[in-house]
């Protein structure tokens, strides 16, 4: 029963995106990337959040808990809550830019404001290297989702079934089709979650019983030294504002309809942290009552299984899935996107969205080969991916606020910023225990400064005159 409810969401959300396809332009570049920038508030914050609370949240927040502790639930809930204000003050400005330069990717930003292409060619480049194991993190967690259906699929076959899905939503429609399949994912997430953290304080007499067992488990809040709170802190704080750096969340924010609407779709995403209660009820009801679990990303299927009735299984894989499938679709259009429009130059606009189709499955096959054959490496770009995708920071602070900064600035702040990471992540180093995003954040800017004040027009002026 649990493998035919969750087929039949499956095919469910593969029909709503055939039915979007009738609503599209077939050959509009901008509405295949960017949805034609028509979304109002409810599908851009479904959409939105969707990118928030993918399979990673659902499957990764719990398993972190149940291997690492509660430590990393209050550090990864302390991140969310952060972002927000940090949404509302940035990212309507992040979408009036883009409708200041027409711009469809993150890199279009970069080339829009400073008509370089020499730097638009190399923010491209990072972003390509840096995505490419953010797929590679929801195919793990939805190997974990299609085996509680009782399969043990192997990965394989898995990953190819999830590529598979995901090239047809964004190839039917671009990302109305994701963005549709959002509101069904977010129904089914939302009341698979509840649902599943209900359970697990009924089946272990209630909330207090629940989190006292898992107090005696070792369940309690404790740093071990100064090194892991200043390393909490610092991370909570870069990846708050390294978040709207991430260039699927920009091609996301380049879907709505006004400024306006973003601002009032932010204001709402908060209510979704009502969701955490009940997932770290799962984590705890795993540590009690299923201490040996294979891995501890099985932490929130395997409580689900053993609190709930076998058909609701079904219902709690196809939100897990979707969320999943949602986040890929996103990525690989915002991967094709990119390609198409910065990598490669003076595409025309009719063969761009065929382009980024093509380059679409070139991306989801390398990431399925990637995720099945070489896991250490997609691991260590994992690992820094996110601090390499901070390191746009700077840059898009200068595109929006400082319009001293220069091409050069810019370039060279990039460089340091990304050689800083590799350094301290594969040479071990830590500054003060500071999180190595953050580091090389600083490091980044203070050059952008620095190289810009060199490098103003004027500066060339005085010296010509000087000579």
């Amino acid at each position: 029963m649990a493998a035919l409810i969750f087929f039949t969401i499956i095919a469910f959300s593969l029909a709503m995106a055939f039915y979007v396809n009738r609503q599209a332009k077939k050959a509009d570049v901008a509405d295949f990337l960017v949805g034609g920038r028509s979304f109002g508030v409810i599908i851009l914050f479904f959409l939105a959040v969707g990118e928030i609370y993918s399979v990673a949240t659902v499957i990764g927040l719990p398993g972190s808990i149940y291997a690492k502790g509660v430590n990393y639930g209050i550090w990864f809930m302390a991140f969310l809550l952060l972002i927000y204000p940090v949404g509302y003050y940035l990212a309507p400005r992040i979408w009036r830019a883009g409708k200041q330069y027409d711009a469809m990717t993150a890199p279009d930003l970069f080339k829009g404001r400073f008509a370089s292409r020499p730097l638009e060619l190399v923010v491209a480049l990072l972003y390509l290297l840096f995505l490419v194991p953010w797929a590679q993190m929801q195919f793990q967690g939805l190997i974990v989702a299609l085996n509680a259906l009782g399969y043990e699929i192997p990965p394989s076959i898995a990953v190819i079934i999830a590529g598979g899905i995901a090239y047809l939503y964004v190839s039917i429609s671009g990302v109305k089709a994701p963005a549709m399949i959002a509101v069904l994912k977010d129904i089914l997430l939302f009341g698979a979650i509840i649902g599943v953290g209900l359970a697990a304080f009924h089946k272990l007499g209630g909330v207090g019983p629940l989190f006292e067992a898992a107090r005696d488990k070792g369940a309690s809040i404790a740093y071990g030294s100064d090194a892991e709170v200043v390393f909490s802190m610092s991370t909570i704080v870069f990846q708050s504002l390294a978040f709207y750096c991430l260039p699927f969340m920009i091609t996301i924010l380049f879907t709505s309809k006004s400024e306006a609407g973003i601002k009032r779709a932010k204001r709402f995403m908060p209510l979704y942290m009502l969701m955490f209660p009940f997932l770290i009820a799962a984590a705890y009801y795993a540590m009690v009552a299923l201490p040996e679990l294979p891995s501890p990303n099985h932490a929130f299927i395997a409580t689900a299984i053993d609190v709930l009735p076998s058909w609701a299984i079904g219902f709690v894989a196809a939100g897990a899935a979707l969320s999943g499938l949602i986040l890929i679709s996103v990525i690989s259009l915002t991967v094709g996107g990119i390609f198409t429009r910065n990598i490669v130059s003076n595409v025309p606009l009719a063969s761009q969205k065929r382009l980024s189709q093509m380059v679409i499955i070139a991306y989801l096959i390398i990431s399925m080969i990637l995720t099945v054959v070489l896991p250490s490496l997609m691991l260590n770009l994992m690992n820094t991916a996110y601090a390499g995708f901070g390191q746009m920071l700077p840059g898009l602070l200068a595109i929006l606020f400082f319009k001293r900064a220069t091409t050069a600035g810019v370039l060279a702040g990039l460089l340091v910023g990304v050689a800083a990471v590799f350094a301290m992540y594969f040479g071990e180093l830590s500054v003060y225990s500071l999180n190595i995003g953050l580091v090389a954040v600083l490091l980044n800017a203070t050059t952008v400064f620095v190289v810009s004040l060199l490098t103003q027009p004027g500066n060339a002026r005085v010296s010509a005159n000087a000579a």
